[in-house]
């Protein structure tokens, strides 16, 4: 598919921009061992500095998404990207846990360039060319596999402080290219008022594709966050071996993500979702009992990146239907819903584990949740037959 030089440069700087930003948005999850260490955490605070900037950049995405919606995603991009360098440069000093902590969660604001990067490559493509666009910006999710291979062997090299401010530099960097190699989308379209853009919290389909997408992406958000935990807690890897295997995982679930697109596009969204919710279903209660299993366990953690990833491309795929002229705000509203799914399994990980001393039930809850999407699912309250029949 051709795609003419505006098209491309938005699409290329979209996904290399919002790469950068979520290696930033990640970047607690390898080291959070070391920080563990250095600060003598519990499992529950080491899971809170994990997923606190998760907080900010799942539920920001909402009021995010109508910025963008109004005053362009272009702007709305770099502001977002150089307000971030900001915390990153400050967490380079922090001397207690409770700074960390904070910092981290002003960190989370990179999590929200997920929705602009839609909002804006949106714009410059038409219907038929979407599914594509939204594809490939959704390897922008390769940042975590970045943080993952790449965060550690900075830390060793260079030190924490270091390593948060290059991290600043490379955020500052890319702010600056993004904003000379990229252009505004023409549109005619007059911006939306607040309460236009709200609308899109009454329709059914919202929250019923951000159920989905809590599960799919949700799911994602959590493995590639708190796998490097799971991995060096039970087997005693390194953390450079450890963000191996996670950047695996991630790679996994976003190359797949375009093909999840695909397939809801050749088969439909209907037959596809469903397939994946029972795959999804499966996957969890094996991951339950091979926990004692490196080779066992890493298998299913592949499988269910595939699943999880291809979850991820066949919702998202269905999202524009929704509300054409809305897309910031119900990206802004299923992407917080589904960033906030990352946010509970590593808190609900930390917790059992010190309580029952087992990751198991972390793995027999999201089991449960997908039977729930997948009951809504088989049912017509689950989504209008044109929404599907239009993705």
């Amino acid at each position: 598919m051709n795609f003419n030089k505006k098209q491309a440069s938005a699409l290329i700087f979209a996904t290399v921009a919002m790469i950068v930003s979520f290696t930033v948005w990640s970047v607690f999850s390898p080291i959070a061992n070391m920080v563990q260490e250095q600060y003598a955490l519990s499992e529950t605070q080491k899971s809170f500095l994990i997923v606190t900037p998760i907080i900010l950049g799942s539920v920001m995405r909402i009021p995010i998404g109508i910025v963008a919606d109004r005053l362009g995603a272009r702007k709305v991009y770099a502001v977002i990207m150089a307000f971030a360098v900001i915390p990153l440069i400050a967490v380079g000093f922090a001397q207690s846990y409770s700074a960390l902590l904070f910092w981290a969660f002003l960190i989370g604001m990179t999590g929200t360039t997920f929705t602009i990067a839609i909002t804006y490559v949106t714009k410059f493509f038409p219907k038929k060319q979407q599914g594509l666009a939204l594809g490939i910006i959704g390897i922008g999710n390769l940042g975590t596999a970045v943080a993952a291979l790449f965060i550690p062997s900075v830390v060793y090299l260079v030190g924490m402080s270091w390593m948060f401010w290059s991290l600043a530099a490379v955020l500052g960097l890319m702010t600056i290219v993004f904003w000379f190699m990229t252009e505004d989308a023409d549109s005619d379209q007059k911006p939306q008022s607040l309460k236009q853009s709200l609308t899109v919290l009454q329709f059914k389909d919202t929250w019923t594709l951000s159920a989905y997408y809590f599960l799919t992406f949700g799911g994602f958000v959590a493995f590639g966050f708190y796998l490097p935990t799971l991995f060096q807690e039970m087997y005693q890897l390194s953390p450079v071996v450890a963000g191996w295997f996670v950047a695996g995982f991630v790679i996994i679930a976003t190359l797949i993500r375009p093909i999840g697109g695909y397939l809801a596009d050749r088969f439909g969204a209907n037959q596809v979702l469903t397939f994946l919710f029972v795959g999804i279903i499966t996957m969890a209660v094996i991951l339950a009992f091979s926990l004692v299993h490196l080779v066992t366990f890493s298998i299913a953690c592949g499988i269910m990146a595939l699943l999880l990833g291809s979850g991820n491309g066949a919702v998202f795929k269905l999202v524009p239907g929704v509300a054409p002229k809305h897309t910031g705000a119900v990206t802004g509203v299923i992407s917080a819903v589904g960033g906030v799914g990352g946010f509970f399994p590593p808190i609900v990980m930390g917790f059992f584990l010190e309580m029952m001393g087992s990751y198991a039930t972390g793995f027999w809850l999201m089991s449960l949740f997908a039977v729930g999407c997948l009951l809504v699912h088989i049912y017509p309250i689950a989504i209008k037959k044109q929404v599907l029949h239009r993705a």
